[in-house]
Parts: C-alpha cells; sequence; structure tokens
C-alpha cells in the first residue's frame, strides 16, 4: 500500500513539473561571455544565458537555473530545429529591452538543444 502512495505521489509530481513550464522563445550569443551583468569577468562556463526583462526581475535572476527545451521553429527556416535534448543554464547576464528572445543562451546551450541556423526558436523553460 506504502508502494502504492509513493508511485502515486511521484506520478502527480513529475506530471506538475512538466505542465509547470513556460513557453518562449530563445536566441544565442557567442563568446566572449565575460563581462557578465551578474558576475562581472568570473567565468561561469558555457551552459549560461542572458535573462529578458521577461526573467530578469531586477537582477534577482541572476544565479537561478533553467531548464530550456526547444519545441519548435519560429520561421521557415528550419522546420525542424530541435534535438530532442533539454539544457539547464545558469543566468549570468541581462539582455536589454529589444532583446529578441525569453532568454538569450550561450552558443553552446543553444547548440545543444537545436541547429545553430535556426537563430531563433520556440521553448519551454523551467526554474529547477
Amino acid at each position: 500500500m506504502e508502494k502504492q502512495i509513493v508511485l502515486a505521489l511521484t506520478i502527480v509530481l513529475c506530471h506538475f513539473a512538466l505542465s509547470s513550464a513556460i513557453d518562449g522563445t530563445a536566441t544565442y550569443y557567442t563568446p566572449p561571455y565575460t563581462p557578465s551583468s551578474c558576475y562581472g569577468y568570473d567565468d561561469m562556463g558555457t551552459l549560461i544565458a542572458a535573462a529578458s526583462d521577461t526573467i530578469w526581475d531586477n537582477r534577482a535572476a541572476c544565479g537561478r537555473n533553467y531548464r530550456v527545451t526547444c519545441t519548435g521553429p519560429t520561421n521557415a527556416g528550419d522546420l525542424h530545429p530541435c534535438t530532442g535534448a533539454s539544457v539547464v543554464v545558469k543566468i549570468v547576464d541581462y539582455c536589454p529591452s529589444g532583446c529578441r528572445g525569453t532568454i538569450d543562451l550561450s552558443q553552446e546551450a543553444f547548440s545543444a538543444i537545436a541547429n545553430l541556423d535556426a537563430g531563433k526558436i520556440e521553448i519551454d523553460y523551467v526554474q529547477v
């Protein structure tokens, strides 16, 4: 009986985690990745991103991690840009007003989930 309760709870929690993802768009930027708005000249690696106003939250986004998954194309340039993978990135920078995407991924993070030729993709993202 206890195993059934744990299993049911696990299924419910997994469903909640999947359904809480937010739709958005992603673009990418290229090195150098420093300086950044959050960490100055500290190297934070390559699985990083810049937050648009949508998630920036007056610098509160600095250091947050997001799981980002490509869900499809934004234009007719590449009809199947997604690799099927997800990537977890840390917010290290700010993508100022006029940013073309909800989240601006490092080139390395973008290429893990989509073809770079797409340039901009539809995504689901969730804070982890």
